[in-house]
């Protein structure tokens, strides 16, 4: 999970050209969960539901990202949520598709026909929640959810963009804000296995594998060719008797229950893809998260934080 001041920067890639749509979040938040898809459909609800006709929606294909936060402790209702928000993307040239609050889109109904990530993720309180659509140009558009519960605030950020590289809601730290035009992050620094990785896992303790890539935010491991999960399933086949655990660990942003089970996902992300592309047997391998209680850098630089941000391997065998 991590921690973003208030100024947040959306990038899509459409073409050849960068457009750069700037967010003002009115308190910091964090990021729960981001979902990215090259290629997909983003349904907008474009009216209210209806007994007779449900909800109508509008749907558009492209890359889409999905994106959800969590403002801790915000004590601002789900109105002064969502005005900086939509006001910055009408500023940025979106016209209003729709928007609506809760009673009046339909309530339950309308909720659920949302393409929203999961709770507690994205958490909708179905008497207070707000919901706006936006769209810009030809086959750009963007769907905005606020919502709350007693001590927090939620937000989903969902973009679609034609024939886009859509990435993740990325932030800027430097005063004048520069938007990062990659749906991809690496979250740590990529060192590949080097040696006999069975020799290292039975004679060291655990091992980083610092090639693995995930998108910014995200649980699920990128698509791509990896040495270490190579080599590491080459040792687990010649070895079927030895059994490992993979272990994330996260950056010290954000809270230590949320950071534990993003670790733990992205983890037993790396576990399916052992399992399903490398015919691993499922009881050879298996997952966990320690969130931020592993350090191995220190968090107060960047360098660190991206360094402590990892999945490792150790062998579990006692004998």
């Amino acid at each position: 999970m991590r921690y973003l001041p208030p100024l947040l920067v959306l990038t899509l890639l459409a073409g050849p050209a960068a457009q750069a749509q700037y967010l003002a979040f009115p308190v910091p938040a964090t990021v729960s969960d981001s979902v990215q898809s090259p290629a997909g459909t983003l349904a907008l609800a474009n009216g209210p539901w209806t007994p007779a006709s449900g909800t109508p929606l509008r749907s558009v294909d492209g890359a889409v990202s999905q994106t959800a936060y969590r403002l801790e402790g915000t004590r601002l209702t789900t109105s002064q949520l969502m005005a900086p928000l939509r006001d910055a993307l009408i500023a940025q040239g979106y016209a209003t598709l729709f928007e609506c609050a809760d009673a009046a889109c339909g309530g339950f109904d309308f909720r659920y026909d949302l393409p929203l990530l999961p709770e507690p993720v994205m958490h909708v309180d179905l008497g207070d929640y707000r919901y706006f659509a936006g769209t810009k140009g030809i086959g750009l558009a963007v769907m905005l959810v606020v919502s709350r519960s007693a001590n927090a605030g939620f937000v989903q950020v969902s973009v679609v963009g034609q024939s886009a590289a859509v990435a993740a809601p990325t932030l800027s730290t430097t005063s004048d804000p520069i938007a990062l035009p990659a749906p991809a992050a690496i979250i740590a620094p990529a060192t590949p296995i080097t040696g006999d990785i069975g020799a290292r896992l039975e004679t060291g303790g655990a091992i980083a594998l610092d090639d693995l890539v995930f998108p910014s935010g995200a649980a699920t491991l990128a698509p791509g060719e990896y040495a270490s999960l190579t080599a590491l399933a080459g040792y687990l086949v010649a070895n079927p008797a030895r059994r490992v655990a993979l272990v994330g660990h996260t950056d010290a942003s954000g809270a230590l229950d949320a950071n534990v089970a993003l670790s733990r996902r992205r983890a037993e992300s790396v576990r399916r893809v052992l399992i399903e592309r490398f015919n691993i047997a499922a009881a050879q391998v298996q997952a966990d998260g320690v969130g931020y209680l592993s350090p191995r850098a220190s968090n107060l630089t960047d360098q660190g934080r991206a360094t402590n941000r990892r999945v490792e391997v150790m062998l579990v065998n006692t004998e």
